[in-house]
């Protein structure tokens, strides 16, 4: 049984308060007395505003509901709907013109254009791979996965046929990438390097050569009796790529994070990197393999001096947003503490050994603390962030603007007013971004009442979504984003299929994005391909003198007017949906894995967070509403697809088969018969729900 300690008068569990005073708070001059205090005070200033804010999200909703339910049956009136959205404050009026005051910040965001990688906190070893994908061996990357237009490698061995296609390939971007003065990289010899530009050539090392082309090194592993080196004209055995500039690390969507014990798990993990000193043991090919933080990368100039590259993702921490509460530590009346609030703080003091360079490593050179904070509702929101942020500052001892903070533009009301939400934290910001999927589940929730909304599988090609795409760039970039904070893209999610990834995402940096998410350090190390054929901030400054994407086009409702669905049609999208919930909530309730590999209806491997549970819970809880399809017709799915989800995951020793009775099977059905009532469509309250009792037996 847990056991929970007074601490200022808040209920604190004995993990937690043990991880807080004898990890976190040693070392940082910080006196664990006061610190207890002036926790308990923050709590108690922010949590009722918290609550306010929440039942706000509530009462703007159940108003749209209601103007949609009198409108039923009418044509829809985009004009009468937008004076309504401002009438009621969901729209709020632009602000005048302005440009953000960020400072201090890391050239991995502020400057620098590339891949971005996020994780889920609780896994030690994935966070440890994701830190250390900052650089990645492009001859692996591409030997490794589909991506090389070549037969697969040969079973039993280096297959050198494979081998030599690789090479080549990897030549052919050097010379794209960082021309010779004459000849092709294919042809060079080894002995004096003379470069088309000489400037690319930036530093050497015993066995390196340091080039760097759009801001982003490459390396040239020189070892001519290395086994691959010693084929190759110039000795040259690997092209390594600056990669993933920056990760984050998730507390959110990709973890099952449910009580005391999990989030203090994930806090020692963030502690770790931001010391330097996580490592992870597993088992390896029969042997046990300890994974630690990679060490910086020591070059010598072409003029003689010595200089030092980062050598690993610069770090960002993920915090929950506003929703959810935590029995981690409950106030003095007896209520669960805002999960937010105790992020904040946590994470920030976990940062400090960062800032103060109490571990082996660093994260940021500039002194910044890196926040992500998701599922944030309007300029109103995100103004509280900032005088949180600002409190967390005065409580922990640091500098105003510190604390940076990145704002997910993933909620329908954000998107609708995204540059006052800039303008609310416009001294800290340092990230937007875009996400289809909870941005589609809050689209779909919004709009409820509305009408059956089209299929998941057109939303990407409606206007709404164009629209939110170029939006968020243009008016990141008129908000003066460009040099100073990152603008990023969303996940690919298909980590086996790295060509047609290739293939795809090459449209995010010419998009004017300067990040992108990736699902794995491969994919990363491709992804850098796109940012060495785009220069992300010419593009910046070209789409700048675009014209903004109207707002009537971003509040376009997707509702699938005069369309009648056969039956086979309907049973499709049941079907898809429902094994997609079923394939992620299993693991999420029975084994606590937020985010992994789960096949799809047609055995793809897609890495999954609860962002995709959003948007397909979302979709059939619209449909059921609307009459589109039956219960019956629903639990006749969830039935076909636990059968199939049960033989996906038949090589599983942990999995635990789905039978209506089991606690995951009755979340999965939960999340769908519920969905309409769940708060601005999240699937956490549940989720939460039915793991804890899966927990508790």
């Amino acid at each position: 049984m847990t056991e929970f300690l007074d601490r200022s008068g808040l209920s604190v569990d004995s993990r937690l308060a043990d991880f807080i005073e004898q990890r976190a708070l040693p070392g940082t001059g910080l006196d664990a007395a006061r610190f207890w205090a002036d926790f308990a005070a923050l709590l108690g200033q922010f949590a009722p505003e918290n609550t306010e804010l929440l039942a706000k999200r509530e009462a703007l909703q159940s108003q749209i509901d209601a103007w949609h339910r009198a409108r039923e049956g009418q044509p829809h009136d985009p004009a009468a709907y937008q004076r309504f959205l401002s009438e009621i404050g969901y729209l709020v009026p632009e602000p005048e013109p302005f440009a953000i005051g960020t400072a201090n910040v890391d050239p991995e965001i502020a400057t620098m254009a590339g891949p971005q990688l996020v994780v889920p906190a609780l896994n030690a070893r994935f966070a440890l791979n994701a830190a250390n994908a900052r650089w990645g061996s492009l001859y692996d990357a591409l030997y490794g996965t589909d991506a090389l237009d070549a037969p697969p490698a040969k079973p039993g061995g280096y297959d050198a046929e494979r081998g030599a296609a690789v090479i080549a390939r990897a030549k052919a971007f050097l010379d794209d990438a960082v021309p010779l003065a004459s000849g092709r990289w294919a042809d060079w010899q080894g002995g004096q390097l003379l470069l088309a530009d000489p400037s690319q050539w930036v530093g050497s090392r015993t066995g390196g050569i340091l080039l760097r082309h759009n801001g982003l090194h490459i390396e040239l592993v020189i070892d001519p009796d290395g086994a691959i080196g010693k084929t190759d004209p110039a000795g040259i055995s690997d092209v390594i790529l600056e990669a993933a500039l920056t990760t984050i690390i998730d507390l959110e969507d990709s973890v099952a994070a449910v009580d005391g014990e999990d989030k203090t798990l994930g806090y020692a993990n963030w502690l770790g990197l931001m010391r330097g000193d996580l490592t992870e043991s597993f088992e390896k090919g029969g042997k046990i393999v300890t994974r630690a933080m990679a060490t910086d990368r020591e070059w010598t100039s072409p003029d003689g001096e010595p200089f030092t590259l980062h050598g690993r993702s610069v770090m960002f921490v993920r915090n929950v947003g506003h929703l959810m509460t935590t029995p981690m530590i409950r106030l003095p009346g007896g209520a669960e503490a805002p999960e937010g609030l105790c992020d904040a703080v946590i994470t920030s003091l976990c940062s400090l050994h960062d800032l103060k360079g109490l571990g082996a490593l660093r994260n940021s050179r500039a002194g910044s603390i890196y926040i992500v904070k998701p599922k944030q509702h309007g300029p109103e929101e995100c103004g509280f962030t900032n005088r949180l942020f600002d409190a967390v500052e005065d409580m922990l001892g640091l500098a105003r603007h510190t604390i940076k903070v990145g704002v997910m533009d993933e909620e329908r009301r954000t998107s609708a007013n995204l540059a006052a939400c800039i303008r609310a934290v416009k001294d800290r910001i340092v990230f937007i971004n875009t996400g289809f999927l909870d941005r589609t589940g809050d689209e779909i929730h919004t709009s409820m009442r509305a009408g059956p909304m089209i299929p998941k599988g057109e939303m990407k090609a409606s206007d709404w979504i164009a629209a939110y795409e170029d939006r968020n760039v243009r008016i990141g970039l008129a908000c003066g984003l460009s040099g100073k904070a990152q603008i990023g893209k969303g996940m690919w999610a298909m980590p086996d299929m790295m060509r047609a990834m290739l293939e795809a995402k090459i449209g995010h940096p010419r998009s004017g994005a300067n990040t992108a998410w990736v699902p794995s350090p491969t994919a990363a190390t491709l992804h850098a391909l796109h940012y060495h054929m785009v220069d992300v901030f010419a593009r910046q400054k070209e789409i700048a003198r675009e014209a903004v994407p109207s707002l009537d086009r971003l509040l376009t409702i997707p509702v699938a007017v005069g369309r009648n669905w056969s039956d086979a049609e309907i049973a499709r999208e049941l079907d898809n949906n429902c094994q997609g919930i079923l394939g992620y909530v299993v693991r999420w309730i029975d084994q606590g894995v937020g985010c992994s590999k789960v096949p799809d209806i047609d055995d793809v491997g897609l890495m999954e967070d609860r962002a995709t549970l959003r948007i397909s819970s979302q979709a059939l809880a619209n449909w059921l509403l609307h009459g589109v399809c039956t219960p019956e017709q629903v639990d006749a799915a969830l039935a076909r697809m636990a059968a199939k989800v049960d033989a996906q995951n038949a090589g599983d020793p942990l999995y635990e088969k789905l039978t209506p009775d089991s606690v995951a099977y009755r979340a999965a059905r939960a999340l769908i018969f519920e969905g309409v009532a769940q708060p601005s469509g999240y699937t956490e309250p549940l989720l939460h729900k039915y793991r804890q009792m899966k927990k508790a037996g």
